[in-house]
């Protein structure tokens, strides 16, 4: 199997027909229908329908086209690599980044990179943690920050901090005490997100050893609607302080702790362990902790340090 043969089956998946695809390739036609036979008798299984009406992949087709992709872009991340070395970082680098700690994260990291990594093009992804840990696993990141420290496959967790999350309610609600228990807690309605998400893991999994029974009046996947309905009184709510600071400045959220160890998370930089690095991502990677243990050190990023100078 050749780099080429990779290339053409995917430019004739994409044009949808040998005709179009020859063009774009510049292949004779002929030549193009050979390599893709080529191609499927050394896989031993069809990738592509062909009709009158052009060719689509098959479901096995499918499935080569995304190992295709990955590999032409390992690939090219080999070749950017000897390209640069010995030269300043520069190319593309793509981040993934949870929506929570984009809002906080993503100017500072984006003003240091542009400050110390002039030549470097940062692709910023927002995602939840889990979809941002597959995506790194299957090489379409370069580097995200995670919530978890849990050993996954493939992947390489530097721990950064530990979050707190709090709890959280329209200002225009009673005033809030500057300490909640569970217990109390457990007496408000609540907008959280279902129980899939891994926020809503942590919460329940804190409440679960007291025997507590939450009050959820609303299950919300989204970050900004979960804000407004508490900014409206709909119900409080339970986050991390850095993605509501912006609302708790402006006056229009306040916020009080919440008396639990388990109400926390952990933050960790991840990479891939295996899938060579450029010295563009390299470089990002190790930049994304110093800008976070700023964060930190100056509390706009409430918590507590874990990482080591």
């Amino acid at each position: 199997m050749e780099l080429r043969q990779l290339r053409y089956f995917l430019g004739v998946c994409e044009a949808g027909s040998l005709l179009k695809a020859s063009a774009r390739l510049h292949v004779a036609q002929p030549a193009l229908g050979q390599q893709m036979s080529a191609l499927e008798a050394e896989l031993g299984t069809q990738l592509l329908l062909r009709s009158r009406k052009g060719v689509s992949p098959t479901e096995a087709g499918r499935t080569f086209a995304e190992h295709a992709r990955l590999v032409l872009a390992d690939v090219e991340r080999a070749a950017q690599a000897v390209r640069e070395a010995g030269a300043l970082p520069s190319g593309s680098v793509t981040i993934g980044l949870p929506t929570t700690v984009a809002l906080g994260a993503t100017l500072p990291i984006l003003a240091a990179c542009r400050e110390r990594l002039p030549q470097v093009r940062l692709q910023i992804v927002e995602a939840y943690s889990g979809f941002l840990a597959e995506w790194l696993q299957s090489g379409r990141l370069d580097v995200a920050i995670l919530f978890g420290d849990k050993a996954e496959n493939g992947l390489d967790k530097r721990a950064l901090l530990d979050e707190e999350l709090v709890f959280v309610t329209g200002s225009s609600m009673p005033a809030l005490p500057k300490r909640l228990s569970l217990a109390r807690l457990a007496r408000w309605p609540l907008v959280l997100p279902s129980r899939g998400h891994g926020l809503r893991r942590i919460i329940d999994e804190a409440c679960e050893p007291l025997g507590l029974q939450l009050d959820v009046v609303a299950e919300i996947d989204s970050l900004p609607s979960v804000k407004k309905a508490a900014e409206a009184g709909i119900g409080g709510t339970i986050l991390s302080r850095v993605s509501v600071a912006e609302e708790i400045a402006g006056g229009r959220l306040q916020a009080a702790r919440i008396a639990s160890d388990r109400m926390s998370r952990r933050v960790v930089c991840a990479t891939h362990l295996t899938r060579p690095a450029t010295p563009a991502s390299r470089a990002v990677a190790a930049l994304i902790p110093e800008v976070i243990q700023g964060m930190v050190g100056s509390k706009a990023w409430p918590g507590r340090w874990v990482g080591g100078t």
